[in-house]
């Protein structure tokens, strides 16, 4: 006798439907499922079994060698019907399997114990069951290893639907941060393109700027997935590239920094300190078209702190005033407190050097 619809087919099969199992590859995950509840039972089929529109199919299965079957031929379209753990102890005692083929064949199955595999809205969408070619009957303990098995099952699909939901987010939160970062850096650039005033300029080139530096480190932790982690040398490479599309010919841009991951909060802070150095290197270090370079560095050091060393051959600047090198000089200062810097600053006619070294903390993705 073929199993009735489920009253709520429509819902269950939804159910089903999102946990993205059917037709999957086998995996260890459930077959250790089947293998031990086959183990234990003593029973020579054990199945994790789900019930689709109009086929039983096998994410795991022991002694069947089969992925799936005609829902005419199921024993689990029945049991979804009914309680959470269904046990028959002679199939052909049972009205719903009397003629059922796979029972009254030579040989048939003969007995069926299954624990259900709810949805976590409660809506059965398959079983975890074992089989056996003989009438017979479970102990306590069986029964019980059976319902917790399911559970284990179900745990896991949870899991990693949930995992997938999460990511799925997480995509589109990236993209929106994305988007809405390149809006905000156009309308800086195109603010700073209409503004008359130089200082109006200035500023939203700042402005640019930083938005750019964030916008970078916001690209590569999504990239990567790493969690918070970022290849510092990657993204100060970015860095540079940019800077040397709008840098004069007269100036050379140089990096050599040794590669090591940062947590996104010390190479966000970073950035924004080579944008800056940079960005005032470009606007004041090579007065008249002077020829010059400005480079930037970076080296682990024994004691397990990490230098960066910035470096410009232009005409340098009073750091003990602020000058035109001020508001620079008040973003290295909130930087290098942020970061808890050991710091060196020196100025000369031959150029503008800042050292500063920091203990990198470490990143939660890496």
């Amino acid at each position: 006798m073929e199993a009735a619809a489920h009253p709520q087919q429509d819902a269950r099969l939804a159910a089903l439907r999102s946990y993205d199992i059917l037709d999957t590859k086998r995996e260890p995950d459930f077959d250790d499922v089947a293998h031990l509840a086959s183990a234990i039972c003593g029973a020579p089929i054990a199945v994790v079994n789900f019930i689709d529109a109009e086929r039983q199919w096998f994410k795991a299965e022991v002694g069947l060698g089969v992925r799936e079957t005609p829902l005419a031929a199921s024993l689990c379209s029945h049991v979804i019907l009914e309680n959470d753990f269904v046990e028959i102890p002679d199939t052909l005692n049972d009205p719903r399997m009397v003629d059922n083929p796979l029972c009254c064949g030579d040989p048939g199955l003969r007995f069926y114990a299954g624990a259900l595999l709810r949805s976590d809205g409660g809506l059965p969408i398959g079983t975890l069951c074992v089989l056996d070619w003989e009438p017979r009957t479970l102990t306590d303990l069986q029964r019980k290893t059976i319902k917790v098995l399911a559970r284990q099952v179900m745990a896991q699909l949870d899991l990693r639907r949930a995992l997938r939901d999460a990511a799925v987010l997480r995509q589109e939160v990236d993209h929106r941060v994305k988007n809405s970062l390149q809006s905000i850096e156009a309308l800086a650039r195109m603010s700073r393109r209409n503004a008359s005033e130089p200082a109006a300029q200035n500023a939203m080139l700042v402005m640019e700027q930083r938005i750019a530096a964030v916008s970078r480190v916001h690209g590569m932790l999504y990239e990567s997935n790493a969690g918070n982690a970022i290849g510092f040398a990657d993204y100060a490479e970015q860095l540079i590239e940019a800077s040397r599309m709008i840098s004069p010919a007269n100036v050379r841009l140089v990096i050599q920094v040794e590669p090591i991951t940062l947590a996104s909060g010390q190479a966000g802070a970073l950035g924004l300190m080579i944008n800056e150095f940079v960005a005032n290197s470009l606007k004041h270090a090579f007065p008249g078209g002077m020829d010059g370079q400005v480079s930037v560095g970076g080296e682990a050091l024994d004691d397990g702190w990490y230098r960066m060393t910035l470096n410009d051959t232009g005409v340098g600047f009073d750091v003990s005033g602020q000058g035109e090198g001020g508001l620079g000089m008040v973003v290295f200062d909130a930087i290098c407190s942020q970061l808890e810097c050991r710091t060196d600053l020196r100025s000369s006619d031959a150029g503008l050097s800042i050292v500063l070294e920091f203990l990198p903390t470490a990143p939660s993705g890496a």
